[in-house]
């Protein structure tokens, strides 16, 4: 584990604590979603933010306006602070620690579920339930179109991948033909 994984658990940590005093957990996670999206993903911004001939008041005023009244006090602290400490790095894994903290105190997993066409709410239901149940924890479901799957579903919990697609099914039927042929 890296240096930056660890220093990023640390400050998801503390936010996530400060969030779950507050009783705001999931509210904290769809506004650091929002601000690690804005600043990984519009390169003006994350210029602006790496910038080195830029002071760092003139940053923290700047992103203080943007956010003003759109993301709450703990996480203009976490920006702020990572801004002040130059770690604009860790944003990313910032997230990605916050939400697995969050999933284990609350029972949540996020499921990443690939098909070949958007899936309707009641499949999505279903998809969470089933996987739930395997889980054993309230599932988020993230519906992502891959339009290389010849048929059938993909699903990501974590590190485990459950490949119920047509390709898959079709490589799992080849491996055991080419096992007896030997």
């Amino acid at each position: 584990m890296s240096r930056e994984t660890i220093a990023a658990k640390r400050y998801a940590k503390a936010l996530f604590e400060v969030a779950a005093q507050q009783q705001k957990t999931l509210e904290v996670e769809q506004e650091l979603k929002a601000v690690v999206g804005a600043i990984t993903q519009d390169d003006e911004i994350r210029r602006f933010i790496s910038t080195p001939n830029i002071a760092v008041s003139v940053k923290l005023d700047v992103l203080k306006k943007a956010l003003q009244d759109k993301v709450s006090q703990p996480v203009m602290n976490t920006v702020d602070m990572l801004i002040e400490r130059g770690r604009v790095d860790l944003f990313a894994d910032l997230l990605d620690s916050y939400v697995r903290i969050e999933g284990e105190s609350l029972g949540l997993a996020d499921a990443t579920v690939y098909s070949t066409y958007p899936l309707s709410d009641q499949e999505i239901e279903t998809v969470a339930a089933e996987f739930g149940a395997l889980a054993k924890k309230k599932i988020r479901v993230t519906n992502v179109i891959d339009k290389n799957l010849l048929g059938g579903v993909k699903v990501v919990i974590g590190d485990m991948l459950y490949d119920g697609s047509l390709a898959g099914k079709l490589e799992r039927l080849e491996k055991s033909f080419n096992r007896l042929a030997q």
